[in-house]
């Protein structure tokens, strides 16, 4: 059994119908699941809301394809939601995390500092909005709108 493991270089990102060098990406989840309360004691749990948001962190050369395919949309936010896949693969390990639908803004477009020698870079915010949600090497982190209809 291999002893590497993840780390920011394992990753892969498709961003819909594009691969982009990213330098900085994250998916963070917000479940609001809550304990449930009976006579003020705890007395089991209810399932919450969800929400998914992120960030892509990228240097020219990922902000240009991201131009370009707002271009083709007519503008920034007018540009049709995409999902957005992660793959690694260290030895015989492998991880997927899927997020469907995401909408992207745009966010600390410019940040010139005129002493650093680092590249410059741009953040790209976006919000999970499909039913999909996120899938965890293929198992969705919440139940999909088929097991809410047959919970019922």
């Amino acid at each position: 059994m291999s002893t590497q493991r993840f780390n920011g270089l394992s990753f892969d990102i498709d961003l819909g119908d594009f691969s982009v060098h990213v330098k900085k990406f994250s998916l963070e989840i917000t479940d609001n699941s809550a304990i449930a309360k009976r006579n003020g004691k705890p007395s089991g749990y209810v399932l919450g809301d969800c929400e998914a948001s992120g960030e892509i962190v990228v240097f020219r050369d990922g902000l240009k394809a991201f131009t370009a395919a707002a271009k083709e949309a007519g503008s920034f936010q007018e540009m049709a939601t995409f999902d957005i896949n992660s793959y690694a693969k260290v030895g015989d390990d492998e991880l997927k995390i899927e997020a469907f639908d995401c909408k992207i803004k745009l966010s600390s477009l410019l940040d010139i500092d005129e002493t650093s020698t680092d590249e410059t870079e741009f953040s790209l915010p976006y919000d999970v909005t499909g039913s999909d949600f996120v899938k965890i090497d293929g198992v969705p982190y919440a139940p999909t709108d088929d097991d809410e209809e047959t919970s019922s």
